[in-house]
């Protein structure tokens, strides 16, 4: 049923390109999707329920407000797209699985004298970005040759400060030493184009060019630089000759394979350059559930090379893409290859097509890896907690595990940490904080009952509410209740939390105490503790709940002392006045994530306008520069 806000809503929809975000109840953006035309495509979802696939049932049924932004193209809406998942991933859209954790090679341009850096993500900062590598043991691989072969500098300084001698890496020929004014800004700049090559895969050009220098500087009887041209070379070359050739028209092109699974897509990336394959890349795609493959390859090479610097003019596609979603990639890929064209190919046969097929084989050995490696999981974790069932003589198999402790920051700002683990896997989206209200001062025994309290008055209610139909399950974030309770403490800590169990009636919940101190277990009215091997799987897996809950309490200190920083902060940005300080806090929540956004993230703030935007994205500039 839409709710009237909804219906108001979708009678005055634009007809112009742009992204529409769907909302749950409770605000949170679930979907994010581009139309030519938001009326048109955005009035679909909403038609007889008969005409729509169970997954966009089930989206609808869950969106409580919807949002539009109006672009000026539809290539605007579809980078505005990527960039909206990216940063929310939303629960129903396919998404690259965790890439925002795939490093970067960074080159910063911006220095005079630029350095080889890792980088956890891409910044309009005037660097040149390499990647993402999802093999962190290739990209190190390739830090350690970069630095054999190419000597720039690896110290950590923006700026260089004049030294009067050089550093251990000069003499051992790991750097130009250009502190000490070694190397001239040419000279250097021109290694830094080498590297450049290197990275781009145009290890022939590099090799044919070091060639030539190095028969200059030995004619020039300059022996020493020509020495060093010519190791440089052997160790290019080595690397050359591992790479296999694939192509005799020296072109540049990446081959896409896809493999789908029920839930979960594996994608791989073959880069070819100048003909020869420079290496591969694997990434995991999730939420693919009754998705076609078209669909799931649309929405990886549009997440891809959203984060990618390179383009290459030619990609290979195991399927061909609906002529519009073609045309429309086609075009934004050319943009971002200044202006020069980019095709998207889908060859039946020769050596192109046998080429995407080799890409396919090695995605699906890596999804049925994936699939086997998690059915292996699934299993180790089914015996463990058989294992736990029978030490500790549990009714029932512990299923949901809930792990509970308390922190407070030098005595003061308590607050407790509720952890969940499902099936022996920590589930974050369960976690929950509590801030102490009802205790003064640093009370583990008083702040446990008050946490515990809560969670099952809470848990109370909303079962009630769902008997009476007063509820949406989805709403329900405390109904569930665990098969078993881990307390973070001895026997005070339990018996403190027992008797707010037993007020509250639920104390049928089998709960234990776990010292930290010799790791033992308690139990109420059990005076020898439970002593399990301190190499069992089983301690292991109630251990790793304890650490978890500490780690998550700490958490929530800093990132409380991180927003405090972050309100006088924005107190210093011209008009961002108090709403939109907590409009921006709700929406980002961190001052890396503000300080990260780009002005398209900014706008989509409610009560954002465009100069505001505009004056955070000036004042975090600035604030770096």
């Amino acid at each position: 049923m839409v709710n009237e806000d909804i219906e108001n809503k979708l009678k005055h929809l634009p007809t112009e390109p742009g992204v529409y975000l769907m909302r749950d109840n409770r605000s949170r953006i679930i979907y994010v999707g581009k139309a030519r035309s938001l009326r048109q495509r955005v009035r679909s979802y909403f038609q007889a329920a008969r005409h729509l696939d169970p997954k966009t049932r089930a989206l609808v049924s869950q969106v409580g407000d919807l949002d539009v932004i109006v672009t000026d193209s539809e290539v605007e809406a579809l980078v505005l797209e990527c960039n909206l998942i990216k940063y929310y991933r939303p629960k129903y859209n396919i998404s690259l699985k965790d890439d925002k954790h795939y490093p970067y090679l960074r080159i910063t341009l911006e220095e005079e004298f630029p350095r080889v850096v890792v980088a956890r993500a891409i910044k309009k900062d005037g660097s040149r970005y390499f990647g993402p590598y999802t093999d962190v043991g290739a990209m190190r691989e390739t830090m350690r040759l970069l630095e054999t072969v190419f000597p720039l500098r690896s110290c950590k300084q923006k700026g260089l400060a004049a030294r009067g001698r050089p550093c251990l890496n000069f003499h051992i020929q790991r750097c130009l030493a250009p502190c000490t004014g070694q190397v001239k800004s040419e000279d250097y700049q021109e290694l830094v184009q080498q590297v450049i090559l290197f990275l781009e895969g145009r290890t022939e050009h590099l090799v044919q060019e070091l060639t030539r220098r190095m028969e200059e500087a030995a004619e020039n009887l300059n022996f020493e630089q020509a020495a060093r041209l010519r190791d440089q070379i052997r160790a290019l070359q080595a690397v050359t000759e591992k790479q296999k050739i694939i192509s005799a028209g020296l072109e540049d092109q990446d081959v896409i394979g896809l493999a789908l699974g029920f839930q979960e897509a594996v994608g791989q990336v073959f880069f070819i350059r100048a003909g020869k394959m420079v290496g591969r890349e694997t990434f995991w795609l999730r939420n693919t559930e009754g998705a076609e493959l078209g669909q799931v390859l649309a929405e990886f090479i549009k997440q891809y090379y959203a984060s990618v610097d390179f383009v290459p003019p030619t990609i290979l596609l195991p399927e061909k893409l609906p002529a519009e979603e073609g045309a429309l990639i086609e075009q934004w890929l050319t943009q971002k290859r200044d202006r020069r064209r980019v095709k998207l190919l889908t060859p039946q046969r020769g050596g192109k097509h046998q080429l995407i097929e080799l890409a396919s084989r090695n995605a699906l050995l890596t999804l049925e890896e994936l699939t086997q490696a998690e059915d292996n999981r699934q299993q180790r974790n089914q015996a463990i907690l058989r294992g736990l069932q029978q030490q500790l003589e549990l009714p029932d198999l512990p299923y949901r595990i809930e792990g509970y402790d308390i922190s407070n920051f030098q005595g003061s700002q308590s607050v407790g940490s509720l952890v969940v683990m499902e099936n022996g896997e920590p589930c974050p989206s369960e976690y929950r904080h509590f801030r102490i209200k009802t205790v003064e001062g640093p009370n583990d025994f008083a702040s446990l009952q008050e946490v515990v309290r809560r969670r099952f008055r809470r848990g109370l209610a909303e079962r009630a509410a769902l008997a009476a139909g007063e509820m949406a399950e989805e709403q329900a974030r405390f109904a569930r209740f665990p098969d078993l309770m881990i307390i973070d403490g001895g026997k005070g800590q339990l018996q403190a939390v027992r008797q707010v169990m037993r007020e509250l009636g639920v104390e049928k919940i089998p709960t234990f105490g776990l010292a930290e101190e010799f790791e033992h277990l308690f139990r109420e009215q059990q005076s020898e503790p439970i002593i399990l091997p301190k190499d069992s799987p089983e301690l292991h897996l109630l251990q790793r709940l304890r650490d978890e809950a500490h780690r998550f309490a700490i958490g929530h200190h800093r990132q409380q002392r991180g927003k405090t920083a972050l309100r006088s902060t924005l107190d210093s940005i011209p008009g961002i006045g108090p709403k939109r300080r907590k409009a921006l806090l709700r929406h980002f929540g961190s001052v890396k994530r503000i300080r990260q956004a780009g002005l398209e993230d900014l706008l989509a703030v409610p009560g954002m306008t465009k100069k505001a935007a505009q004056a955070v994205r000036e004042f975090f500039e600035e604030a770096e520069g």
